[in-house]
């Protein structure tokens, strides 16, 4: 089934905080580089690619100086707003390197709630990818507030399946600080095995999934399993592998047995 990932046109790669910032919050502009070199290079042979892109607050923490990640709503809006403006900028100035043009899109859950304002979103990122613009996604934490019920999205992981249906994408690739979901915490156990392959996301898989060790992310390894069933309700494979080497997207989407490989079909009974 690895093999049809090869044909894939449609890309959305979500990349997640700790892959592009260093632990103190400040972004890793090496890595950050060698992401949109690939991804321009992605583009470059024809493949149409939206990024979902992490790291607003913890750029925003690392612009004012804060160490530890703050528990108040306003202050995580306001670091939000400060990162974000950071991301972009550099976002800008890498992709410009390669002469790529890109675009901000900052969604709410409400655009998925609404067939009217999902129509034009899709029409939007459509007629960006067609004029070769890659969209930036992030959702819009300045003004999403998780008091009020079902008004937030609350991670990108959710947020990148969501926009993998949305545009009507071939692949969902999450890029983390992690090779994939193995049989046991591999922070806690070094002889843990990576699960190269799942065909059914049952409970017992989902029990597998234990939060993320990097307190600037939001997510964990339950909300990547979480956002593959999202994808595969859509007919959208995913494929979760590790960002220490920005090379695994090539291989991911070369179709080599890398990181782990969930089937379109994972969410039927």
């Amino acid at each position: 089934m690895r093999k049809n990932i090869m044909q894939a046109n449609r890309v959305v790669i979500k990349i997640g905080t700790s892959s592009i910032t260093y632990v103190n919050g400040n972004i890793n502009l090496k890595k950050m580089d060698q992401l949109v070199r690939v991804i321009s290079d992605l583009q470059n042979s024809g493949k149409e690619i939206v990024v979902v892109s992490s790291g607003a607050v913890g750029a925003g923490m690392g612009r004012i100086g804060i160490i530890e990640r703050p528990k108040e709503l306003n202050m995580k809006q306001a670091l939000a707003a400060i990162g974000q403006a950071i991301l972009m900028e550099l976002y800008q100035k890498f992709f410009g390197e390669y002469n790529r043009k890109i675009a901000q899109i900052l969604l709410t859950r409400d655009v998925f709630c609404s067939k009217i304002k999902e129509n034009n979103a899709f029409n939007t990122m459509s007629t960006l990818l067609s004029m070769g613009v890659i969209p930036i996604v992030n959702e819009n934490d300045t003004v999403s507030t998780s008091e009020i019920e079902g008004d937030r999205i609350g991670d990108n992981d959710t947020l990148s399946a969501m926009v993998a249906g949305l545009v009507e994408a071939d692949l969902l690739l999450i890029l983390s600080d992690v090779e994939g979901l193995c049989d046991t915490n591999p922070c806690k156990n070094p002889n843990a095995k990576l699960i190269s392959h799942i065909d059914k996301l049952s409970e017992e898989i989902l029990s597998l999934a234990e939060d993320s060790k990097n307190e600037f992310g939001t997510g964990g390894m339950i909300t990547k399993l979480n956002a593959a069933k999202i994808a595969s309700k859509k007919n959208i494979p995913t494929i979760l592998t590790c960002s220490d080497d920005i090379q695994n997207i090539y291989d991911a989407l070369d179709g080599k047995e890398i990181g782990t490989f969930i089937s379109a079909k994972a969410n039927e009974v």
